[in-house]
């Protein structure tokens, strides 16, 4: 009887969070100041990425309207 319960497969659902907790407790956590220091530096890059797109639109626009007004 033993043996049959080794030869049984594990419920993937079970398999999945086991696994996913086990890669989890591996992970290297940032600390707070690390965390809020990576948040500025992605806003910041957010706010000039907008920036630049919204130039750029703007420009395209702008010569877009030139040539099509000839």
């Amino acid at each position: 009887m033993a043996e049959k319960d080794r030869s049984k497969k594990p419920n993937a659902i079970k398999l999945f969070f086991r696994e996913t907790t086990g890669e989890l407790r591996k992970v290297s956590w940032p600390t707070w100041p690390e965390a809020r220091q990576l948040t500025l530096l992605v806003l910041v890059v957010m706010i000039a990425m907008g920036i630049l797109l919204g130039l750029t639109d703007a420009v395209a626009r702008a010569a877009l309207d030139a040539i099509l007004q000839i």
